[in-house]
């Protein structure tokens, strides 16, 4: 077991998600138009304060927890999104991942480098032997970021998941440690 992890990349700090974080996951996941196809989307400050005091685990690789990384910027020291790992089987052996990025931040291949890093990480360092990424279809830019990590869909479930109130269909992506390009 991993206790506290810090992964770097070029312009990126990923990190345990924090209680002083709040104010900053609150900002970029209350939009509700660009965060419409997320699970939770924080109501107040306190509700992201709940979250993380609640919901997220301190310590990763603990099998049926999260843990979620904040995605700071180097050069400012702020926090522009999280990934959430959702370990998830018998074995804890597969991962579920998702991120979130502030809308502001978008286009810029953030997501991208910060998934690269975190991917990276729980093949190598955590040795795990799948990721998914369960994903509404109508969500085309994620989808197409996981792609691009080499990703393949592997099923579609339709109105499996009630979304703010309304049945939503999900795609789920996968990527096998086998699968990836060793660095």
């Amino acid at each position: 077991m991993v206790r506290r992890v810090e992964l770097t990349t070029e312009r990126l700090s990923l990190r345990p998600l924090e209680m002083t974080d709040a104010k900053d996951l609150y900002s970029y996941r209350s939009d509700r138009i660009i965060n419409r196809y997320q699970g939770w989307i924080p109501v107040s400050i306190e509700d992201a304060e709940q979250f993380i005091s609640t919901r997220v685990s301190p310590v990763i690789n603990i099998n049926r927890t999260w843990f979620q990384f904040a995605v700071v910027l180097k050069s400012t020291g702020k926090v522009i999104g999280d990934i959430g790992l959702f370990f998830f089987d018998d074995d804890n052996m597969q991962v579920e991942l998702g991120c979130t990025l502030d809308s502001r931040y978008h286009g810029c291949g953030y997501a991208t480098e910060a998934l690269r890093m975190v991917i990276g990480f729980l093949f190598g360092t955590l040795d795990k032997h799948r990721l998914i990424a369960t994903i509404d279809p109508e969500n085309t830019k994620s989808i197409n970021l996981f792609e691009r990590l080499g990703f393949r869909r592997e099923a579609h479930f339709r109105k499996c998941r009630r979304v703010n109130g309304i049945w939503a269909d999900d795609v789920v992506y996968a990527l096998l440690r086998e699968d990836t390009v060793p660095s």
